[in-house]
């Protein structure tokens, strides 16, 4: 890791806490937005959940785009862009998972291209105020990109930059109380992923490794309890804390060849992106450890484990119920060889801190199958 870094402080307010969803109201008044546009599914819309996000938002919500699915379809975001100037929106509120706030984001950030004015620094102000509402522990509520999905074509691609960045977020517990135990599983172990790629990425400043910290321990201890009891408040308040350190660790450390594999194993098979990255996380630390050995036995100790950080990440991933071989998960051998093939070209795998040729991912893929 170089000694020089640069840590940018993004214009961001974050509201935490049981019952913080009041605020929802004022916290979009807080970003100046008008006129604004709500992003969620069809279920969280009609949910308990969903319906009271609508009423808090009262006249200050004109449009409501309930089309986002898994791995957000490129079609989703053309869609609900078009929506989006149709209804002169200046604000957009994202209910639900990580796939409602990155078609939030993708949003914005085309709003903003085709405005002719795309936040070049974060020093501007970005064109459409995001207030982010989290479901689940994706981390995506706080980070400036988004990734997006071409079906015809079964790749992931991603974008974003400084003012795509949510203006707010509104971390309530209360509202994951119905989120499935299987998706705060999976999110959950993307949320870990976070902070162990951030803890030994290339590109990280100090507050962004001590952050990943935070949340690696967060997470590993009540990640379990989330799943044991869907119910405990305290544990989902705990977790949900572990998943915005992910996301804010992220602000200022690049991701590696873990989130990259994931991001076209995604692509190509459907698997759900925290599906993905509970597999493939201990077959990556594992792989790294050659090259960072002080940072993944930090990693270790953050999850209790100094001397065998990917069996730690392995048995927290067991105790989940969640599987562990992609060949579970629907990947096929051709699926690995086409992931293999296309990893040269993911931005993240070459960020990676030991060097991913095509057959090194092509053998890390193999371990995880």
């Amino acid at each position: 890791m170089d000694d020089s870094w640069t840590h940018t402080g993004y214009a961001q307010r974050i509201h935490f806490g049981a019952g913080s969803l009041d605020q929802l109201a004022e916290v979009v008044k807080e970003t100046g937005a008008r006129r604004v546009m709500l992003v969620t599914t069809e279920g969280r819309a009609d949910s308990e959940a969903g319906r009271r996000v609508a009423s808090l938002l009262k006249r200050q919500l004109v449009s409501t785009y309930t089309g986002v699915t898994s791995h957000v379809p490129t079609t989703a975001v053309e869609t609900a862009v078009r929506q989006a100037q149709g209804d002169g929106v200046d604000g957009l509120v994202s209910f639900g998972g990580g796939s409602c706030a990155d078609l939030g984001k993708a949003v914005c950030f085309f709003l903003e291209q085709q405005a002719g004015t795309p936040g070049m620094s974060a020093m501007d102000r970005p064109v459409v105020a995001h207030v982010a509402v989290p479901t689940a522990y994706s981390g995506a509520e706080v980070t400036p990109f988004f990734g997006m999905t071409d079906f015809a074509t079964r790749r992931k691609s991603g974008a974003g930059g400084p003012t795509t960045a949510p203006v707010a977020a509104v971390y309530d517990p209360l509202v994951t109380l119905d989120t499935p135990v299987r998706v705060s599983a999976e999110t959950g172990m993307n949320a870990l992923a976070h902070g162990v790629e951030a803890m030994y990425a290339i590109r990280r400043t100090p507050e962004a490794e001590a952050v990943a910290a935070a949340c690696v321990q967060r997470v590993a201890a009540s990640l379990p309890g989330v799943v044991e009891d869907p119910g405990d408040v305290p544990a989902r308040t705990a977790m949900l804390a572990g998943a915005a350190l992910g996301g804010r660790a992220l602000q200022n450390a690049s991701m590696g060849v873990h989130h990259g594999l994931a991001q076209l194993l995604g692509g190509r098979t459907g698997m759900a992106h925290g599906l993905a990255n509970a597999v493939m996380l201990a077959n990556v630390v594992r792989f790294n450890a050659e090259a960072v050995p002080v940072e993944v036995a930090r990693i270790g100790a953050a999850l209790g484990d100094p001397d065998d950080a990917a069996g730690a990440c392995d048995r927290l991933r067991a105790g989940l119920g969640l599987p562990g071989r992609l060949s579970e998960c629907g990947a096929t051998e051709e699926d690995l060889d086409a992931v293999a093939r296309m990893s040269q070209g993911n931005v993240n795998v070459g960020f990676n801190p030991r060097p991913v040729s095509e057959e090194a991912a092509r053998e890390i893929l193999a371990e995880a199958w």
